[in-house]
């Protein structure tokens, strides 16, 4: 073996035993974030998965399934485990589709949650998402600077509202909730509960797994 290829080999074991190896410039992401997943952990392989783990990651890397980020997210991470991937995936698909809320609610209850959790991934998704369905900047703007709620629509405040308190205070009030309820009905203000919690859950693990931003986005959350 020539000295070239020798060093080449020592380099080579050195990256690996260093950690993960980047095609993208190092300085782009943390030390312990792989690149081809964006987060602390490289992207799962179906070939190491179980026969459920299996028809679980067909189902999410399928293209055609309604995600933001495909992989490169939360589903990602949670792939690692496909019998909490599975039903979160199932609980995320009813959350976001089939609730019957507008899109617009959906997406600013979801803001409110990111925001509360200061996630910079959940939040840019989520901002991106929100302007396609017609979140107005001027709500978007009053959600991530934290304004106070005035001269907005009855149902938009009392998202906003009910979500800070939740949130933040740590409980609803008993007048909040009853707007809640006479605006969004029973089913409606658990689905809405549930939205957000489970925008909460998913901030938590992208947190854990400290995920990253896709290549050339621009951060949109102002964070300290």
């Amino acid at each position: 073996m020539n000295a070239s290829k020798t060093i080449g080999l020592i380099l080579l074991a050195c990256a690996v035993l260093s950690g993960p190896i980047r095609a993208q410039n190092p300085a782009s992401l943390p030390r312990d974030v792989y690149p081809d997943s964006h987060f602390r952990l490289p992207l799962p392989k179906r070939a190491d998965l179980d026969d459920y783990g299996k028809k679980v990651f067909d189902e999410l890397a399928d293209p055609g399934r309604s995600s933001l980020v495909g992989l490169q997210g939360p589903a990602g991470i949670r792939l690692y485990s496909p019998r909490v991937a599975k039903p979160m995936s199932d609980a995320n698909t009813y959350l976001r589709m089939g609730t019957g809320l507008d899109g617009r609610f959906t997406e600013i209850a979801i803001m409110v949650t990111a925001r509360a959790m200061d996630n910079q991934f959940e939040w840019t998704a989520h901002e991106i998402a929100g302007r396609k369905v017609g979140v107005e900047p001027a709500i978007i703007d009053l959600i991530k600077y934290r304004k106070p709620v005035a001269g907005l629509g009855e149902k938009e405040t009392v998202i906003i509202r009910f979500g800070r308190e939740l949130f933040d205070r740590k409980k609803v009030s008993s007048a909040t909730f009853a707007e809640a309820l006479r605006l969004f009905g029973q089913r409606g203000l658990v689905d809405l509960t549930s939205l957000m919690g489970h925008y909460a859950a998913t901030s938590a693990i992208l947190t854990a797994f400290d995920m990253q931003l896709p290549e050339g986005q621009k951060p949109l959350l102002p964070l300290p």
